[in-house]
């Protein structure tokens, strides 16, 4: 009897769907009419702990020799953060945090922080700093950087942003920053969004969309859509959108038109604050 085909994993579906929008398939007919305004007034519900779960055992995982111990790093992050009172002492106070693995495994030179309007309407989260960062100190000045500019300008938001990571050192070999990296630095992030005070988060890539809203979808299935991002402690809640990461759409250019999409809505939200979503 023949063996019933395996269910298609979340890597082959995110697969199929790239290869459907770069061949153009940019809409989808249904039975019955969907009222797009409506739909976007929804409130996602509460994901599972599970992606929080995975980080907090990275974090209290026995530490290996040689490396920093990630749970009392945490707590030494979270110290220094707090004390940091605007944004000019929170970037020292990164600049001299020695608790995040990645300053010695990957990082060459220096932390990179952010760069933009320390009072932006608009924060921008990516992932990590690659190599181009890593040397200048500022994040997204390479190709994928530069994509992003000119789409920022062509919103009419270059001068609207302040953009960062959610890690401040360079991962080896530009991999994807851990859960328990992206945890030991979030509460300098976290800090930052609180003295900057913007009005909304573009969520750059699904490591950062993952980390920040602790959600386990793919980045094709977050993007375009409006969500509660929450502090640690609660006390602190912006409406935050997903979006394609630019150097995906480098390797995937047919994906612009989505992620201009995105941007486009997220730009009208921005100048309308004082309506409902």
């Amino acid at each position: 009897m023949n063996a019933s085909p395996a269910a298609p994993t979340d890597a082959a579906i995110e697969s199929l769907l790239a290869f459907w929008v770069e061949a153009g398939v940019d809409s989808m007919l249904l039975d019955v009419a969907v009222d797009r305004v409506e739909a976007g007034k929804f409130v996602p519900p509460a994901p599972p702990p599970r992606l929080a779960a995975v980080a907090q055992a990275q974090v209290h995982a026995q530490a290996r020799p040689g490396q920093p111990d990630i749970g009392g790093a945490l707590a030494q992050a979270q110290a220094a953060a707090a004390q940091a009172q605007d944004i000019a002492s929170l970037a020292e106070a990164i600049a001299a945090f020695e608790g995040c693995p990645l300053r010695y495994e990957g990082a060459a030179r220096q932390a990179v922080v952010w760069r933009g309007r320390i009072d932006a309407p608009l924060m921008i989260i990516g992932e990590g700093p690659g190599a181009e960062e890593d040397a200048k100190g500022q994040p997204f000045v390479g190709r994928a950087g530069q994509l992003l500019d000119r789409m920022l300008a062509a919103a009419g938001l270059t001068d609207r942003v302040l953009i960062t990571n959610t890690v401040f050192w360079r991962p080896p070999g530009n991999r994807t920053p851990t859960l328990a990296e992206q945890m030991v630095c979030l509460p300098f992030l976290e800090r930052a969004i609180a003295l900057v005070r913007p009005k909304l988060l573009l969520l750059v890539g699904g490591a950062s969309a993952k980390s920040m809203l602790k959600r386990e979808e793919g980045i094709l299935s977050l993007r375009g859509r409006w969500f509660e991002w929450r502090s640690t402690t609660g006390d602190l809640e912006l409406p935050a959108m997903p979006t394609l990461h630019p150097a995906f759409l480098l390797r995937q250019p047919a994906a612009k038109k989505r992620a201009w999409a995105d941007l486009l809505t997220l730009t009208e939200r921005l100048d309308r604050p004082d309506r409902p979503a």
